[in-house]
Parts: C-alpha cells; sequence; structure tokens
C-alpha cells in the first residue's frame, strides 16, 4: 500500500465514507482505497486494533470482515510463530463484540474456523472451544456459532489446505461429534421459549449432518431427534423454527442416502418423517404455504433417500410406498410451487424404473404415475378467462415446460393413449393449449 501504514482516524474515515457518504464517487473512492488496505500486510494489524477499540458497528464490521478474508487467503503472510497469539485475539473479541451486532459474530467466527482449520498445530480445537466456553451461558450464542461454520468450512475453495489435512481434520472432527451433539442437546433443553437458540442449535446440527460425521447409533437413539420432529409437529410453531427444522431434517435425510451402512438412524428419520402427514394437513388448513413448502421438502427428501429400497422392494419395509402417497399429497395441493419441488424424484424413479425394464415392477408403480399426471394436468389449466397462448417465459409458463419434460420421463409408465386420455379428461382443449 502506497504511503505505508495508514493511521487508525484515516481508516475510520474510510468507513465512514463507504457507509454513509451521499456522494457515490466518494463511496467508491473509500472502496477502492479500503480494498487495498485489505490486501496489504497492514491490514492484520488494523483489523486487530479496530476490533479492540470497538469504537461503531461499521469499523468492526469491516475489521471482522477484513480479519476473515486474511485469514481465508493470505494466512500464508504470518510466521508460524504468530498463528497462536492471532488465535487468542480472536476469541477475545468474538468474547468481547459478542452483543454488538450477529453479522460481526458470524464473520469471526468464520475467521476463527477458518484459522482453526489451517493451523495444524491447534490440535482437538472442538473440545478446546467447548471446555473454554459452555459454562458460560452468555457465550453460548457465538460458541453455536463457531461450531455451526466449521464443518460448513472444511470444504470451502477459499482454503488452501491440502486433501491430506482436509482428511485429518474430519477425523478430528468425527472424534468430537458427540462431544457437540451432547451441548447441542442441553441447548434446546434449557432453551425454553428462547426460539433463537433453538434455531441456532437445528442449524448447527444441520452443519454436521451435512459433513457425514456423526455417529447413526447415537444420533438413532438422540433426544434431538425427538426435539426436531416435535418442532415439526406443533401447529403453534414459528415459520423461522419450522424452516431452520426443515432444513436440519433435509440434511440428516441427504447425509444417509446409503441406507444400508446407516440403518438405525435411517429407521428413525423414517419414522418420524412419516408422523408429519397430519402437521402437513394442518398447515393447508391454516394457508401457511411456507410450512407447506417445509413439509413437501421434507417428503421430498425422504422419498430420494430411499428410493433405491422403493424401487427394490415396493411396499415392503423402508420401500413403503407411503413416501410416494406423501407427495402425491402434496401434488394435490392448489399451488402449483408445491408439486414442483417433488420433480426431480419422479425424474429419478422413471429413470430406475426405464432402467429395469420389469413388467411387473412397472405395474405396481403405474396407478401412482397416473395419479401424478392428473394431478399435473390439473396443475397446468389456464384461468377460465385466460386470452390467447400462455407466455413460456414467465414463472408458469417454466412450470408447464418442467411438467412437458417429466412427462416425457414417466409416461412410459402408462402409455401415451392412456396418458392424453387423461389430460382431456381434466379440462378442455382451450384450458391445456401447449402443455
Amino acid at each position: 500500500m502506497e504511503g505505508g501504514k495508514p493511521t487508525l482516524p484515516l481508516v475510520y474515515q474510510a468507513v465512514q465514507a463507504l457507509y454513509h457518504d451521499p456522494d457515490p464517487a466518494g463511496k467508491e473512492r473509500a472502496s477502492v482505497w479500503l480494498g487495498e488496505l485489505q490486501r496489504s500486510m497492514y491490514a492484520w494489524e488494523i483489523s486487530d486494533q479496530l476490533l479492540q477499540l470497538k469504537q461503531d458497528v461499521e469499523s468492526c464490521y469491516f475489521a471482522a470482515q477484513t480479519m476473515k478474508m486474511k485469514i481465508q487467503t493470505s494466512f500464508y503472510e504470518l510466521p508460524p510463530e504468530t498463528h497462536t497469539s492471532l488465535r487468542d485475539s480472536l476469541l477475545s473479541h468474538i468474547q468481547n463484540l459478542k452483543e454488538l451486532s450477529p453479522i460481526i459474530v458470524t464473520q469471526l467466527a468464520l475467521a476463527i474456523a477458518d484459522l482453526a482449520l489451517q493451523m495444524a498445530s491447534w490440535k482437538g480445537c472442538v473440545h478446546t472451544l467447548i471446555e473454554k466456553y459452555s459454562n458460560d451461558v452468555s457465550s453460548m450464542p457465538f460458541l453455536i456459532e463457531i461450531l455451526t461454520v466449521l464443518p460448513e468450512e472444511v470444504h470451502s475453495r477459499s482454503l488452501r489446505i491440502g486433501a491430506n489435512r482436509r482428511t485429518e481434520i474430519i477425523e478430528d472432527l468425527a472424534y468430537y461429534s458427540t462431544t457437540v451433539v451432547t451441548l447441542l442437546v442441553t441447548c434446546a433443553e434449557k432453551s425454553g421459549h428462547d426460539e433463537k437458540m433453538l434455531i441456532k442449535v437445528f442449524r448447527c446440527l444441520g452443519s454436521w449432518f451435512n459433513l457425514g460425521v456423526l455417529d447413526n447409533n447415537f444420533m438413532a437413539s438422540n433426544q434431538l431427534l425427538m426435539i426436531l420432529f416435535q418442532v415439526l409437529q406443533r401447529d403453534e410453531t414459528s415459520t423461522n423454527l419450522h424452516e431452520a427444522a426443515s432444513d436440519c431434517v433435509c440434511s440428516a435425510l441427504y447425509g444417509i442416502e446409503n441406507v444400508a451402512i446407516h440403518m438405525p438412524l435411517a429407521m428413525q428419520l423414517f419414522q418420524g418423517v412419516l408422523s408429519l402427514e397430519t402437521a402437513y394437513h394442518m398447515a393447508v388448513a391454516r394457508e401457511d404455504l411456507d410450512k407447506v413448502l417445509n413439509y413437501c421438502r421434507i417428503f421430498t427428501e425422504l422419498s430420494e433417500t430411499f428410493l433405491e429400497m422403493t424401487v427394490r422392494t415396493p411396499g415392503q419395509g423402508m420401500g413403503d410406498l407411503r413416501t410416494l402417497e406423501l407427495l402425491l399429497i402434496c401434488a394435490g395441493h392448489p399451488q402449483y410451487e408445491v408439486v414442483e419441488i417433488s420433480f426431480n424424484f419422479w425424474y429419478r424413479l422413471g429413470e430406475n424404473l426405464y432402467k429395469m425394464n420389469d413388467p411387473a415392477l412397472h405395474r405396481v408403480f403405474k396407478p401412482y404415475i397416473q395419479r401424478l399426471l392428473h394431478s399435473l394436468a390439473r396443475h397446468c389449466q389456464l384461468d377460465p378467462d385466460h386470452e390467447g397462448v400462455p407466455e413460456d417465459t414467465d414463472d408458469f409458463g417454466e412450470f408447464r415446460m418442467r411438467v412437458s419434460d417429466l412427462v416425457k420421463d414417466v409416461i412410459f409408465l402408462v402409455g401415451s393413449m392412456e396418458c392424453f386420455s387423461q389430460y382431456m379428461t381434466c379440462s378442455s382443449p382451450k384450458r391445456l393449449v401447449n402443455i
């Protein structure tokens, strides 16, 4: 950076201009100058000083973001003997700034996670963090934030770590995963009416499911699964909490796609999702589209996870065809956005059945495809007062094109003439134009 190390007042001035200067040219100049600062060696020290001074949200956010960026892209600039002091400094900053702003906490949590992944000398970072902060209620939100982003950053392309180091990290996280889940159970049980904490718990659990390091037997009998499905079954659950719980269940289902090696957990998730049918109907009755979409996402993920078993042993064990019934219930919802969520599953089902070319198996699934096509025909109908040919470029037009693609992939199961007959019985040709 030309001119040497800038003074803190000059940095503050640039940050204020970036956020508050009414002149766009002034904002642009500040942005360029601050970008140069972030790329310089001075950024390490200046960011640390800004976080220590804690003058305002803007300067702290800039400093936290800069620290995260430097650790992600320029960690090589620091000699190894400074890594421990950097770690201690970041932990001190997140402790001191935890009440200032959630976005600052997230940036610092990312910085700490990225440091832990690159700092080979920091052994057992999860154990260190839990031991240091788990007994302090006020520190719990940022502790869970770190534990959430840590698994997410393992496969980050921004980090310059090799395959061997990633393997070492994943093994280390797997070793401490039960400790993390036990902490999350405690947080969930103590959260009471603290919805924000429960959302954090579900986000964190989902992150560890996504990494694929949780022990199946431990999770199958874990209290958190029961809490998850209780939240999803309750009619009074808020939209934000419902979405967090849904995301977590979807992550769990995605993580057990190889069902054979995850059998205990797979069975619990299977039964848990099947128990949500009544809750889905309640959401429909209350016209709560957000929850309806969440349930359909869960039902679809369930069906995708157990697709192989459904095709191989339909109607038996976890090849239970109630998974298809759930998707067909969703297909009956008046909003076409709901059924659209399940399209990829129906594509995959059609592809699997076509490859197997087993007439007896085709007969098992034919009634389900017939019902699906019937629902799709109704969704593709135009309003009675619609004039002219619909546009292919609007949302509804694009939906109809996707329906057309799906029909082509599954029509072999019912036959083209029967399919056409179904469409004609659903509506007049005018309302089905261009399907």
